[in-house]
């Protein structure tokens, strides 16, 4: 007589789904932790290449370049450990490391050196990802816990109370 074969079941073994699923995210975990480790090493690297860029003779082009990398490395950072906080990656503050980013290379290749057709680019980019951004703020969050959008929001309503 025919058996129909349970989903649950591979020749015999039970294959116990939570268990695998959990597995894989430890691991996936893991690879977070070991990426966040790895990037705050490389920004203390950066913090100490950003000191010895600002001695004479000072040029203020690698100077800003590096405050705006380093701004880069501590979103990413941010962004690390909100996915391992809420297990989903934050849509505003991958566009807003994506913001700092575009206007880092305009500062660093500079405005006027730059061909007019890759500034127009980078421009209708910087217009999508702010438009992003705003209307991230109006989409309703999908994850409960962290919502960076929304504690900005509090934090500048209430500082606008106090003051």
């Amino acid at each position: 007589m025919y058996k129909p074969v349970d989903d649950n079941s591979i020749n015999g073994y039970e294959l116990n789904r939570v268990r695998v699923v959990r597995s894989l995210e430890m691991i996936q975990d893991v690879i977070v932790i070991s990426l966040c480790i790895g990037l705050f090493s490389f920004m203390v690297i950066q913090v100490r290449d950003m000191f010895l860029s600002l001695l004479p003779p000072l040029n203020f082009q690698v100077v800003t370049a590096d405050i705006l990398f380093l701004l880069i490395l501590v979103e990413l950072f941010r962004l690390l450990i909100i996915y391992l906080q809420e297990q989903r990656i934050s849509i505003g503050v991958a566009v807003e490391v994506s913001i700092v980013s575009a206007l880092r290379e305009v500062i660093v290749k500079g405005v006027l050196e730059t061909n007019w057709t890759q500034v127009l680019a980078t421009c209708a980019f910087l217009l999508v990802l702010g438009i992003l951004l705003v209307l991230r703020v109006w989409l309703p969050p999908t994850f409960e816990g962290i919502d960076p959008e929304q504690q900005v929001s509090q934090r500048y309503k209430s500082h606008r109370i106090n003051h």
